[in-house]
């Protein structure tokens, strides 16, 4: 009996039985993030108009691995097939080498054939071949949570303990939910943040579709003072840990401890949600959110990404830290916002 061959082929994501299916095998692998759910990418094209597909690779009718794509075309920033769009993670997701070797190659006769000069696997499992691995650049911040809220601030340590404390004692309120509400005040928060940071902010859409499309599985925490918000955070929910994602601040955040109170009792939340991880996502080396994060006694793990390229070509480079972006960067942070906010998704949408 000749052995059955192993394929690589397009899911159909408009399909609901192909797409069930995808997000089950998804959920129940032990390696995967909510950034290789079809879901993530669906939402991402839906949301910003980029394409999304997957990758599935069969031996007979066993699904082996799966890579989840985001065709990213920008007037700016050029073309590239990126896993995943939008996300800090995502990559190829396999039960073997022979699989991870084989969807790392589709991908990049697929990046050829859409006329795209670069891919990026953002973590996953990585190809053994013809791909550039890059290790020092970002640090993922992930552990388990403690025993109870008690435990979880002793855990802290000392000096940022204290500010934790000072949150908690500013007679802040906490409200969680996924509400039109909750959204907008989120994205108002979020756009004001980035605008800080001088970068430009996603389109709305984008929030609107991750939050549909996940359902029970995302959240936002709001903390706010007198009935003014003033932090807001979503949170992905993926096999027993919380990620919170998109970050919101007012500047009066900063001296209220809002964003200090809100991360405990999102820590809090979560262990009632039964969540067992607590994953601050992804920090550039040297950063101050990099710091941040350590000083409530999280260590970064560093995060390894894969990019390939033309011959001829660098990957594309879409950092706002790289030094070909520091004087747009500034001039960013002095556009009024409200300008910023109108023209800032027509870039962003394709910085995926």
């Amino acid at each position: 009996m000749l052995a059955r061959a192993m394929t690589v082929s397009f899911a159909n994501l408009d399909d609901a039985i192909q797409y069930q299916e995808l997000e089950q095998w998804v959920c129940a692998h032990p390696a995967s993030t909510p950034f290789h759910r079809p879901a993530w990418i669906s939402a991402a094209a839906r949301g910003t108009g980029q394409q999304a597909m997957m990758l599935v690779c069969r031996h007979g009718g066993s699904i082996r691995g799966v890579l989840p794509l985001n065709l990213i075309h920008s007037p700016l920033f050029g073309r590239a097939l990126v896993s995943s769009g939008f996300a800090v993670d995502g990559g190829i997701l396999a039960e073997d080498a022979e699989a991870v070797e084989a969807l790392a190659q589709a991908c990049w006769n697929l990046a050829e054939a859409n006329s795209a000069p670069t891919a990026e696997l953002r973590g996953g499992m990585m190809p053994q071949k013809d791909w550039k691995l890059k290790s020092d650049a970002y640090l993922g911040f992930a552990k388990p949570l403690e025993a109870d809220d008690e435990a979880q601030l002793l855990a802290v340590p000392k000096r940022h303990r204290a500010e934790i404390r000072k949150g908690l004692g500013n007679d802040l309120t906490i409200e969680t939910g996924n509400s039109r509400r909750l959204l907008e005040i989120h994205y108002r928060l979020y756009a004001e943040n980035v605008h800080r940071l001088g970068t430009p902010v996603f389109p709305k859409a984008l929030f609107s579709r991750v939050m549909d499309a996940f359902g029970d599985d995302a959240d936002i925490l709001m903390v706010s003072k007198d009935g003014a918000p003033h932090t807001t955070v979503v949170s992905l929910y993926h096999r027993g840990a919380c990620i919170p994602y998109w970050h919101g601040a007012t500047w009066d955040a900063r001296s209220l401890r809002a964003n200090e109170a809100g991360y405990y009792r999102l820590m809090g939340h979560a262990r009632e949600r039964g969540c067992t991880v607590f994953d601050f996502g992804r920090s550039k080396v040297g950063t101050g959110p990099a710091l941040w994060k350590k000083t409530w006694g999280w260590e970064g793990e560093p995060l390894t990404y894969a990019t390939r390229a033309a011959p001829g070509m660098e990957p594309r480079d879409i950092n706002p830290l790289s030094p070909q972006y520091q004087r747009k960067v500034a001039l960013w942070k002095k556009l009024p916002l409200p300008l910023a906010n109108r023209i800032g998704p027509f870039i962003a949408r394709g910085l995926g």
